[in-house]
């Protein structure tokens, strides 16, 4: 952020008067500034009114305000450049532009320049103040967002992980705690909790930081080609070794291997990694002399490798070496006063990415994030944002622009192309059918698990089930 010009835009931004918004209205037309002035402070807004641009800043230089109305065509300098001059000064106050004039090349200048939205004259009252809360709220949601970066990093300097929840300061704590420490972690999370991320912060958080952080995902290749990866190979070893190849137990080597959902390694190789966790040393494919090595092990995985220690397809010695200090990260759907600050934060990454303006979510589409159950996690939230910010047109992101499992629109839509005339019975039928058979399918039909994930009683499953006439035998031979 580029210093402040104006000295009360370092601290964080409240409004002055408890929780009232304080609304600064820059318009050099008396009328427009009474008109304002009367619906605003009806709504419970303090407002103070500015006739020119040059006054506008003066102001700003002496209160702290929660947004600003300011008109374009202003006598002097124009409201482009006082804009621009706000900005500055105060790249987090969110200014809504007003005008007569709203041309194409207006709206897009004034948006390029940092306007939070634009509205024109004569304009409707209800969208005007619903604009003008979306974008306070927004920006209060970056400023916390902000300051909770700032506070994680000067705390535990923490990078990308974004959080508020107690859940999460939960973790924030004990990866502090744990990190300096030479013990071997293990962390258990669904697919797109953030475990890489999570592993980073404590091998940022060790003595270890300034050697090599090495990820591998041990599930993305086969047996031998793992485990020539891991330990390495001499020339010779198999028939395409042309070379001898260091593994990655030897290029992390004084820092940390991070081994991404280790449920997936074969258990032979298990052994192997068994034996470098309790001696520090293992020999290369083909090699006659074993390698010394100091590195922290950090493993994930997305299953409870207690049943896959019971079902035998994890070793129980390389659970209990692995399960020194275990940390349980919290799926998204239980933490969901995370989800405004995520957004935030993915909004700025992706805009900036893309080379876009600014973009704010509107009240319908911020419901629909808050209520959906994201399955895949922040990963799917992030996914989500994403496509939003490259397919929306203007600078605020609708439910539209979300993807159709979010909101159930591939279901209604394929009913009513086939039945017009289908009653909203018929419609809520048919997705409440196609949530329940998606998230049968996402748990492989195990009904206990997929009314878990619902937060309801396996029976309220099952009299579901039965009424919406879901073929669960019948899919479960098929799968």
């Amino acid at each position: 952020m580029p210093e402040a010009v104006i000295a009360q835009a370092e601290p964080p931004r409240t409004a002055a008067e408890g929780n009232r918004m304080r609304i600064l209205v820059i318009d050099d037309e008396a009328s427009i500034r009474e008109s304002l002035q009367t619906l605003l402070e009806l709504e419970g807004f303090t407002i103070e009114l500015a006739g020119d641009g040059e006054e506008g800043l003066r102001r700003l230089e002496q209160q702290v305000y929660d947004l600003v109305l300011l008109d374009l065509a202003l006598p002097g300098r124009d409201g482009i450049e006082i804009l621009h001059d706000i900005h500055e000064r105060l790249p987090s106050l969110p200014v809504i532009m007003i005008t007569a004039y709203g041309s194409v090349a207006n709206v897009v200048e004034a948006i390029r320049t940092g306007a939070a939205n634009f509205v024109q004259k004569p304009w409707d009252n209800e969208k005007l103040l619903a604009d003008i809360r979306a974008a306070v709220g927004r920006a209060r949601v970056e400023q916390e967002n902000e300051q909770l970066r700032r506070a994680l990093h000067q705390r535990y300097n923490f990078e990308n992980i974004i959080g508020k929840s107690d859940a999460m300061l939960r973790i924030f704590d004990l990866v502090a705690q744990i990190a300096p420490s030479r013990a071997t972690i293990l962390i258990q999370g669904e697919s797109g909790t953030g475990k890489e991320i999570i592993a980073k912060a404590i091998h940022a958080n060790s003595p270890r930081r300034d050697r090599p952080f090495v990820p591998i995902h041990t599930g993305a290749m086969p047996t031998d080609l793992l485990e020539s990866t891991l330990f390495g190979h001499t020339k010779g070893a198999f028939t395409s070794a042309v070379a001898a190849k260091k593994g990655l137990f030897e290029v992390a080597n004084g820092g940390t291997l991070f081994l991404d959902e280790i449920a997936t390694m074969a258990l032979d190789t298990q052994a192997k990694i068994l034996r470098v966790l309790q001696d520090r040393r293992f020999m290369q494919l083909g090699g006659l002399h074993e390698i010394q090595v100091d590195v922290r092990i950090i493993a994930a995985t997305n299953v409870d490798l207690r049943e896959a220690v019971q079902s035998g397809k994890f070793r129980e010695d390389l659970f209990y070496r692995l399960n020194v200090i275990t940390v349980d990260l919290p799926p998204l759907r239980s933490r969901r006063e995370d989800i405004p600050l995520l957004v935030s934060h993915f909004l700025e990454y992706f805009t900036k990415e893309n080379n876009m303006p600014s973009r704010t979510v509107a009240q319908d589409a911020m419901r629909v994030l808050m209520d959906y159950e994201w399955p895949g996690n922040v990963r799917e939230l992030e996914n989500a944002i994403e496509r939003a910010v490259v397919l929306s047109s203007s600078g605020v992101i609708t439910s539209d622009q979300l993807p159709d499992q979010l909101t159930g629109r591939k279901y209604t839509s394929n009913l009513l192309e086939h039945r017009p005339d289908a009653s909203l019975f018929d419609i809520l039928e048919v997705v409440e059918r196609r949530i329940i058979t998606d998230m049968l399918e996402r748990c492989n039909w195990n009904q206990t698990e997929a009314a878990e994930r619902f937060h309801i009683p396996l029976s309220t499953l099952n009299q579901k089930i039965k009424r919406l006439t879901i073929e669960i035998r019948k899919r479960q031979r098929d799968a």
